[in-house]
């Protein structure tokens, strides 16, 4: 298994007159998955943070290839794409109904202390996220 999946249905808020979803209000979508994601590790971003570990963002790339509207129920599809004791990129997509890709991506982080110090990250949490990682998803398929 080396990608989680997050639905969401497009709120108002999120759009522009145009009925579209702002270009940054993406950022919020991918940040409503991540959080969604660690949940399904176990480890909420909250209990992390509590524990001394958070995950800012220090690096975006988007492309946006068709639009979401409002009341569109998008998938979020991500992956991790590079995990080290102090990195964690992941990749991902949003995809409508139709499974067309709106959006495709990478969001970079580094792990940190509260205080923002770069920290080590605990080998039981990198050991969590392994089975997401693509490329030892690609390499076992290979075996």
């Amino acid at each position: 298994m080396a990608f989680f999946n997050h639905n969401l249905r497009i709120p108002y808020a999120l759009c522009t007159i145009g009925n579209h979803v702002y270009y940054a209000r993406y950022f919020d979508i991918l940040e409503v998955a991540r959080g969604e994601f660690f949940r399904h590790l176990g480890c909420s971003c909250l209990q992390l943070q509590e524990t001394g570990i958070i995950f800012p963002v220090v690096g975006v790339e988007l492309k946006y290839l068709k639009p979401a509207r409002y009341d569109d129920v998008v998938t979020v599809e991500l992956c991790v794409t590079e995990l080290t004791r102090l990195r964690l990129t992941f990749g991902v997509r949003v995809l409508n109904e139709a499974r067309e890709v709106l959006v495709q991506g990478l969001t970079r982080h580094v792990c940190a202390s509260p205080d923002e110090k770069p920290k080590r990250m605990p080998p039981e949490l990198e050991e969590k996220l392994r089975p997401f990682l693509v490329a030892s998803a690609i390499q076992e398929k290979t075996k």
